[in-house]
């Protein structure tokens, strides 16, 4: 059997995964600040998420899944200055911060379940967890990875020589005032916030008493003390967009691996960081709210776009390679989509029709198929979640009329495949036709003339089932009939 393997950033090259307990994994995602709704390139980076977690479950791990959802400490300028994004967007629409956090976080919610991505097990806010987050900066504090400015508690990072680890950053090439926000207190340029004062006479919606005065968290603190208070001291997968390596998650693992094992190098509160590549427009642009160039997953459903149409767009590019939306795109994978389902309806038809299991002879046992049928499929989807690969194994069984297999024998192996490509094939149906006596008798009487080789009488019988509002689909050795 082909062993999992993933790419992990950590290393930067792809490693036989092996869980640290044995049939278990503990998988952590970042989840979205809740100021705005979730664009699609944002959920492009959850899709993947929820393929890896489906792969793991098919490799038969028990996979405990944890996702933050940050309330509160995002600011705009990600090297913590500028204004808190939820406080922010809480005075433009004049409504309280929690107000808007509720209502994006349901809105993200809704996402995930029209893209059938899997909850997690444990959904945790920023701001349901802001004792957990103080004491893990206290712990950072007795260690002496801290120190104080006039605007918060900031790390340390020239006490951690891992520090650039994740990101293979040289950190003397990030220069104060071009890429990293200018500021006089700090010691270095990639210190960070782990709690930030708030505004001398300025009252914010969010801010909570702490050893070091009246405040907020810091942006990467919350995932630090929510994973760990979730996961324990050490776990297995941390995942995200590639855009958080250089700094969210650079900052978070020197957060974790600084309290838990004191810096020590070699060892790691994260065995793998897993990330995915963004999504371009087609102009070749990254899609950002930033720049005002993102389309919400509402948009393509107003456009009667299906929006698994879009999950298998981003199955059909690696996840580690940059994906390009068009309009053409995704018309075509909202056709690919329509395909699926008809096929797997027809299947479902031949499955109910006694006749056709009858006249059917099984060449292959069920453990044969299920070994030399979905083996390939396994390989892809271990092999670093080569997902094109697999969705073109899942696809052929479905619409193609595979030789040697029956349609339960089909049936069976799509809903096997299905359980990683997550299109819920499970849930269709197909809508039982009565029919009438005498559209029945017209259809033997056609059986009849085609096996005589009367192809005039054949087709005579074919147009008076159609004028009586049925369709007649002919099989190697019967028929199945359709209601128009």
């Amino acid at each position: 059997m082909e062993k999992l393997k993933l790419y992990n950033t950590l290393t930067r090259k792809k490693e036989e995964f092996t869980s640290i307990k044995k049939d278990f994994v503990g998988l952590y995602t970042c989840g979205p600040t809740v100021y705005n709704y979730a664009h699609i390139g944002n959920l492009r980076t959850y899709i993947f998420e929820d393929i890896l977690k489906r792969i793991l479950k098919y490799n038969d791990y028990k996979v405990k899944h944890v996702m933050n959802i940050t309330d509160v400490g995002h600011l705009t300028g990600d090297r913590d200055m500028g204004e808190d994004r939820l406080e922010k967007e809480a005075k433009l629409k004049n409504k309280s911060a929690w107000d808007i956090a509720e209502f994006y976080t349901k809105e993200f919610k809704k996402n995930l379940k029209d893209l059938n991505i899997l909850e997690p097990d444990i959904w945790c806010k920023a701001t349901d967890y802001i004792k957990e987050q103080i004491e893990l900066v206290q712990i950072l504090e007795e260690k002496a990875y801290t120190y104080k400015t006039s605007d918060g508690i900031y790390f340390d990072t020239s006490k951690f020589p891992d520090y650039n680890k994740l990101s293979h950053q040289k950190l003397e090439s990030l220069q104060e005032g071009a890429r990293v926000e200018k500021n006089d207190e700090k010691k270095n340029p990639t210190d960070f916030a782990l709690w930030k004062f708030s505004p001398k006479h300025e009252k914010r919606q969010m801010e909570w008493s702490s050893p070091w005065g009246i405040g907020f968290p810091g942006w990467h603190i919350e995932c630090s003390a929510m994973s760990i208070k979730n996961l324990g001291e050490e776990f297995d997968i941390h995942c995200g967009g590639i855009d958080a390596v250089n700094i969210h998650h650079t900052n978070e693992r020197a957060q974790n691996n600084c309290s838990v094992f004191d810096g020590e190098s070699g060892k790691e509160v994260v065995k793998y960081w897993i990330h995915g590549e963004f999504l371009n427009i087609a102009s070749g642009d990254k899609m950002a709210k930033s720049k005002g160039n993102f389309l919400t997953l509402q948009s393509l459903i107003d456009k009667n776009i299906n929006p698994l149409a879009f999950r298998l767009m981003c199955l059909g590019t690696h996840y580690r390679k940059p994906l390009t939306y068009s309009e053409t795109a995704i018309q075509n994978f909202n056709t690919t989509l329509n395909n699926i389902v008809n096929g797997y309806k027809s299947i479902l038809e031949k499955v109910n029709s006694e006749k056709e299991i009858e006249d059917f002879k099984k060449t292959i046992k069920e453990k044969e198929y299920l070994i030399s049928e979905l083996s390939e499929f396994r390989e892809a989807i271990n092999n670093d979640m080569n997902m094109a690969v697999a969705f073109s194994y899942y696809y052929d069984i479905i619409t193609s009329n595979k030789v040697g297999y029956s349609p339960e024998e089909r049936k069976k192996i799509a809903l096997k495949m299905d359980e990683v490509i997550g299109l819920n094939l499970k849930d269709i149906k197909i809508e039982k036709i009565e029919i009438p006596e005498n559209v029945k008798l017209l259809a033997e009487k056609r059986l009849q003339a085609r096996k005589e080789k009367n192809w005039i009488e054949s087709d005579k019988l074919r147009d008076e089932i159609n004028k009586l509002g049925f369709e007649i689909e002919d099989t190697k050795n019967n028929y199945n009939l359709k209601k128009k």
